[in-house]
């Protein structure tokens, strides 16, 4: 049975950048894939990038307790279907959740391993964010006011890793997982 790498970070940090090349390193990491019930972002591919579901379809999830964890934020939900704990057979499982989500994990197992991704700065974070062009002004407050709260919860977990250059972050979380394997 492998580990269970739980990342989280600010919307716009580059966890999904980061998470790609740590994947492409690595043959015995499989990705979580998510559900949730936001619009895809161009580029996205359902099954792949998110299970792409309606609010209704989602809530039908939750009460068959289909989710390992899921949060409401940002106006949709989100969620880690428990058929995604199977890939834990063939190697270690990787998460991209946000902190409520992590600490739900962590209940019903202790021994998942939580990674926090931090943006070198507040003003960073807010250039990356509008330089997405998908994010509308309202988001963008919405979110920064959220990357308070979230960089408050990276105390509780086991790793900080602050992504200033994307190459260097993904060394970092490469050495983390390397060292928590071999535990």
């Amino acid at each position: 049975m492998g580990k269970l790498f739980v990342f989280s970070g600010a919307s716009g940090v580059g966890k999904s950048t980061v998470l790609t090349k740590v994947m492409k390193t690595r043959e015995d990491l499989h990705f979580s894939v998510s559900a949730t019930t936001r619009a895809p972002r161009p580029g996205e591919i359902d099954g792949q990038s998110y299970y792409f579901v309606s609010k209704e379809a989602f809530e039908q999830m939750i009460q068959e307790d289909a989710f390992l964890e899921y949060d409401a934020h940002m106006g949709n939900y989100y969620g880690t279907p428990k058929n995604q704990l199977e890939k834990l057979q063939n190697g270690s499982l990787v998460l991209d959740i946000e902190p409520n989500g992590a600490f739900n994990v962590r209940k019903h197992w202790p021994e998942a391993v939580l990674i926090f991704i931090a943006p070198p700065s507040m003003e960073e974070l807010e250039r990356r964010l509008r330089g997405r062009g998908d994010t509308s002004e309202q988001q963008i407050a919405l979110r920064l006011d959220r990357v308070r709260w979230e960089m408050e919860q990276s105390k509780q977990y086991n790793y900080l890793v602050t992504n200033d250059q994307v190459d260097t972050c993904a060394q970092q979380i490469l050495n983390i997982i390397e060292k928590e394997i071999g535990k």
